[in-house]
């Protein structure tokens, strides 16, 4: 089995096609396809197929999609690319790191790498919403990198993931996947309302809290449905 195959890249609300495009030829040099767009603001577009440069099957079967949620449907496991460390944000890892973590998980099942806009990258509100934060190291005095670029640097370091993985071999434990995720985190908020915890009036970052710490936690699918059991029990007595 191909690992790439089960590996989407998702670029949020990208504002020049050519970006899309170069995007496109980046991934299909290392072996990528699946390319999932939010909200682009010019696609399809001429500049997207000239920049792809050949790679015109990845732009024909990339899906647009309205919402961040709806592109990592079925995912268990989310990267968000990220050029600086955010507040309440989990620390970031390599790109080789981030490499060989979602080449294991794409062994059995399906991995995405986000991408933002050019102009503000991903927004605190996506971040959150991935279990993994990567980060390109660069020049500290000229750190801009392109869109296509920052692609390109994940694509590689898949591709050499990929060639030197060793085969998996054992029965392991199965990641949540982000839509069981989300439907905790919901479950979880409205229990702590309901409790008299959480003041929805005043919620301040009690829920960004406990985001980053089942964040750290890499939430498997047994544990997920023990902790809305958990949930469940209490919203009945």
């Amino acid at each position: 089995m191909n690992k790439l195959n089960n590996i989407r890249i998702v670029l949020c609300q990208t504002s020049h096609p050519g970006n899309i495009g170069s995007a496109a030829r980046a991934m299909k040099t290392m072996g990528l396809s699946r390319l999932h767009l939010i909200k682009p603001r010019k696609f399809p577009h001429a500049e997207a197929v000239a920049m792809a440069s050949g790679a015109t099957d990845v732009l024909e079967n990339a899906q647009i999609f309205d919402t961040l949620d709806d592109a990592l449907a079925g995912c268990a496991l989310v990267i968000g690319l990220t050029a600086r460390q955010r507040e309440l944000s989990h620390a970031a890892i390599s790109p080789r790191a981030a490499a060989a973590e979602a080449l294991a998980i794409a062994a059995d099942l399906e991995v995405a790498l986000v991408f933002g806009g050019e102009t503000s990258g991903l927004s605190n509100e996506e971040l959150i919403r991935c279990q993994r934060l990567a980060h390109i190291p660069a020049n500290p005095d000229y750190s801009s990198l392109n869109l296509a670029a920052a692609v390109q640097v994940l694509a590689y370091e898949l591709r050499v993931a990929s060639e030197e993985a060793p085969q998996a071999g054992g029965k392991r434990l199965q990641p949540a996947t982000h839509d069981e995720v989300e439907g905790f985190y919901i479950h979880l908020e409205q229990t702590l309302i309901a409790i008299g915890f959480l003041d929805p009036a005043l919620p301040k970052r009690l829920m960004l809290r406990l985001r980053r710490l089942f964040t750290r936690a890499g939430l498997q699918k047994e544990e997920v449905n023990i902790l809305r059991g958990i949930l469940k029990s209490i919203a009945e007595k």
